[in-house]
């Protein structure tokens, strides 16, 4: 097993990584909980092929699991389901001193962890992430929030885990797809200061995504340790040092308000799309050279994930996808920072970057051919 310590002032836990720990996740869970039942938050896929074998290890030692089933999704993240989730967790007597359970993907972690942060002013809760992105990503650093209209993860609290239990074997129940989607924040972590990550990435990436289970036991293992090591130097975004995970979320998270937040464009692909982006607009300003850029769209592409705006199949102009970035939570004074490249591995946040030029910039993109 992998133990990766998050050393988060005032609120330290561990990400433990190992094939099967889903099975063993009441042992694991046990020191954690204060009584002898447990809510555990889920989706209708997740609890399709891991309820059984969850409740089953909490009954081992001993706990009883309640359970929330909700649907899956990313409209999930919503003040609908906030409430829903908040509702049934005071129906259930949680305490501020007890852990829920985080079963699922980014949405049902960051939805959970919400609803943590809130429920008699903070309970703790634990997650326990079943997709790459999660794995690797949205389970570490306590980001947690919910969508509204006017924009994603608008709405949210920094809020720790107690607990992060990762289990590789999850991932052969996702849909290709889903996986290609995590592995987006995987290639991330190369980009933003591990130049040596990301050609493993490109000698790896695509037997990762063929199953092989060392190859995501590694990609695991160094993405939440590089994670750690940002967040536990920045935990709130404050210094800017946290802020270099943001690479490729600003232009992504525009395609994701300009596609609705739905499956059309999963969050890993928008992510992906928007380091393609990120890397050609800093080829475009004459801060990285057009061989890396390039090279990243090369590598995105060739592991199945979008790396033009045409695949997308958008009617809007740059204009309207530069005003949705005018939504972002980054959004200081007035300006929008960005994540842009001097080469890979060499990110940085720009606070100069003109959103007129990024609208002429997504114009030709929406152009290219």
């Amino acid at each position: 097993m992998a133990v990766i310590p998050v050393a988060i002032a005032g609120a330290p836990y561990e990400v433990r990584i190992e094939a099967g720990v889903l099975a063993r996740a009441g042992e694991h869970c046990r020191p954690f909980l204060r009584k002898d039942r447990v809510a555990i938050v889920t989706d209708e896929h997740v609890a399709a092929e891991w309820r059984e074998t969850v409740t089953a290890s909490f009954d081992s030692v001993g706990v009883r699991s309640e359970w929330l089933v909700l649907p899956a999704g990313e409209s999930t993240k919503s003040w609908e389901h906030l409430a829903r989730l908040v509702d049934w967790l005071l129906e259930q007597e949680v305490e501020r001193k007890d852990r829920i359970v985080a079963l699922g993907g980014g949405v049902i972690g960051d939805l959970t962890g919400f609803a943590a942060s809130i429920v008699k002013r903070g309970c703790g809760f634990i997650q326990i992430p079943t997709t790459l992105l999660a794995q690797v990503d949205s389970s570490v650093g306590g980001k947690t929030a919910i969508n509204t209209p006017a924009g994603k993860n608008l709405v949210g609290a920094f809020h720790q885990p107690a607990l992060v239990l990762a289990d590789p074997l999850a991932l052969d129940t996702l849909p290709l797809r889903d996986v290609r989607a995590g592995y987006a924040e995987v290639v991330k972590y190369g980009l933003i200061d591990d130049a040596p990550f990301f050609e493993w990435c490109e000698a790896n990436g695509a037997k990762l995504l063929a199953g092989d289970l060392a190859a995501r036991e590694t990609a695991i293992a160094h993405s939440v340790a590089a994670k750690a090591r940002i967040v536990a130097a920045d935990e709130k975004e404050i210094a800017g040092i946290r802020a270099q995970l943001n690479l490729g979320h600003t232009f992504g998270h525009a395609l994701e308000a300009e596609t609705g937040f739905t499956d059309r464009l999963l969050h890993g692909e928008g992510v992906a799309l928007g380091m393609v982006l990120a890397a050609r607009f800093s080829a475009r300003q004459e801060l990285m050279s057009r061989q890396d850029a390039e090279r990243v769209a090369r590598h995105v592409e060739a592991v199945g994930l979008p790396a033009t705006l045409r695949e997308l199949g958008l009617s809007c102009d740059g204009r309207r996808l530069a005003d949705h970035m005018l939504h972002d939570k980054k959004m200081d004074a007035g300006t929008l920072p960005f994540l842009l490249m001097r080469g890979i591995g060499q990110t940085f946040l720009a606070k100069d970057v003109d959103l007129t030029e990024v609208a002429a910039f997504l114009d030709e993109e929406l152009a290219r051919t």
